[in-house]
């Protein structure tokens, strides 16, 4: 039971629960300076706000190819339209902009390094191992689309 419910908790959304969740116990904890310019807050929101839209544009895209949302599962297609031209990861681009404009707007400044460490940790437990299905499911057409598409920008 502890394995199951330790699976499902291995969730992107809920790293980037975790590491929101950090950076707002820093920020309310020990916060530090003054706040910043106005434009500091706005640049945050537009960071989220373009973070939920690619997110959104990446889930419509992959349903719309009917294949899994849901890391770790074996896919049944290979989304390369869309969003999917830009970057082979949005909803995981998406995810770092969320915590970065989330960081930004609480005016968590010493928080930000942990923004390279989500990234990595993302990169590490499901970005690679999603490419390793990919390439294993469509070969060749994966290897000629991550040639011409960048991992995350």
């Amino acid at each position: 039971m502890l394995r199951s419910v330790l699976k499902w908790m291995d969730l992107p959304p809920v790293w980037l629960a975790v590491f929101a969740a950090l950076a707002w116990v820093q920020t309310t904890r020990l916060p530090v300076g003054q706040p910043g310019p106005a434009v500091v807050d706005l640049a945050g929101g537009l960071l989220v706000g373009g973070g939920i839209v690619l997110i959104g544009l990446a889930a419509h895209a992959m349903m719309q190819a009917r294949t899994t949302l849901i890391p770790h599962r074996d896919p049944d297609a290979l989304v390369t339209t869309g969003i999917f031209r830009r970057t082979r990861n949005p909803i995981y681009l998406g995810d770092a902009l969320i915590l970065a404009g989330l960081m930004l707007r609480w005016e968590a400044w010493p928080s930000l390094i942990l923004l390279p460490l989500f990234v990595w940790v993302i990169t590490d437990r499901f970005v690679v191992p999603e490419e390793a299905r990919l390439r294993d499911h469509f070969g060749a057409a994966f290897d000629r689309y991550a040639a011409t598409t960048r991992r995350w920008i």
